[in-house]
């Protein structure tokens, strides 16, 4: 790195990728994508805005009709679904942008409304403690999910290699595998959420045999070096949080180590919430076990990210609430330009199409 620029604003080349800087857009739920969760074309205009990200990460997609859970997000198991993220990504790329896809199964932060009345599955019978879901028929309580059946796992495995086939012809640079966030392949690996007594449960290994088999099947189908992993080890979202957090995390990044991966992109920040059962878990910690890039994630400022990388305990930084009223956060960044306000929670969820989503505009000096 030269000091003439600063550690974030310098390129990073990984596997024949190259970005030209090293702020990366995280993935942001948007809800753009209506009742048939394809993804439209008001979602295209939003991340080519924000192309000049050194990488863009989509927002959470669901790989299958049993991975829903969440109103007008997008998916990626329809034809008409993967046409619509080849609109997005030709739109990204048209701008000079890079995007992967974030692989989604919400496993039991869902509900039986998404589900013509059977209940979402998870590792075992254990229901979230929180204040409900909004469904398609209203904010109901979370209910007590079904344990998947061990024959029924290589089902669910196959439709995450499926939909990183589809996010492959549909254009994109590579796919994130969401292991965090009280998802289900998290569900799998802590032990608040795993009761399992089989072979995907019962010691800090097995709870890692899906997120395990979840890499081998996406790696087929991609290169290597062109699949992240998304990790959260010191959260709370979805009532998460297992006594043996940190055994448990830093096994996973040591079997991920064994993966040429494009990156493991960490919830290390404690913006949202810290579990509290033990210290929380710093990037330092998985340097010592995983040697490829690493992202860190959650509540960084231009200052704390600079650090971070120029220090060396971070290859990227992820933004995530920064991006959804600053389409041009790296120009901003890069000039010194002051950020627009937070956006309005009220549109970060919202069906309302440019209201709070793409009518944010670009700084314009005096």
């Amino acid at each position: 790195m030269t000091a003439s620029r600063p550690a974030l604003l310098q390129p990073f080349d990984r596997h024949g990728l190259h970005l030209p800087n090293r702020i990366v857009m995280a993935p942001l739920t948007r809800a753009r994508a209506g009742s048939e969760r394809i993804p439209s074309t008001i979602m295209a205009a939003y991340y080519a805005q924000r192309a000049s990200a050194g990488l863009i990460i989509s927002e959470a997609t669901t790989i299958s009709e049993q991975a829903n859970g969440w109103r007008e997000s997008p998916g990626v198991y329809t034809d008409a679904m993967e046409a619509g993220w080849k609109d997005v990504t030709t739109a990204v790329h048209a701008a000079g942008g890079r995007i992967f896809l974030q692989l989604w199964h919400m496993g039991r932060a869902s509900h039986s409304d998404f589900h013509g009345g059977k209940l979402p599955v998870s590792a075992s019978a254990v229901k979230i403690e929180g204040d409900g879901i909004h469904t398609p028929e209203g904010k109901k309580p979370y209910e007590v999910p079904r344990a998947l059946e061990s024959w029924e796992i290589p089902r669910v495995v196959t439709d995450y290699a499926t939909a990183a086939a589809r996010a492959r012809t549909a254009g994109f640079d590579g796919v994130e595998i969401h292991a965090a966030n009280g998802y289900l392949i998290d569900q799998f690996l802590q032990s608040k959420t795993n009761h399992r007594t089989d072979e995907y449960g019962g010691s800090i290994e097995k709870r890692c045999r899906l997120l395990k088999e979840v890499v081998e099947a996406v790696t087929a189908e991609w290169p290597t070096g062109r699949v992240g992993v998304r990790l959260a080890p010191n959260g709370v979202f979805n009532d998460m949080g297992s006594p043996n957090f940190r055994e448990q995390f830093l096994h996973a990044a040591t079997l991920l180590d064994g993966y040429p991966l494009a990156y493991l992109h960490l919830m290390d920040g404690l913006a949202f919430g810290f579990h509290k059962l033990g210290e929380p878990m710093t990037l330092a910690d998985f340097r010592e076990v995983f040697h490829g890039p690493l992202i860190g994630n959650c509540g960084y400022t231009f200052e704390t990210a600079e650090k971070a990388v120029a220090g060396g305990g971070a290859d990227l930084i992820a933004f995530g609430r920064p991006y959804l009223s600053n389409p041009d956060l790296v120009e901003r960044f890069t000039n010194g330009w002051p950020l627009a306000d937070l956006a309005d929670m009220s549109t970060w969820y919202s069906p309302a199409g440019a209201e709070g989503y793409t009518d944010y505009p670009v700084y314009q000096p005096a």
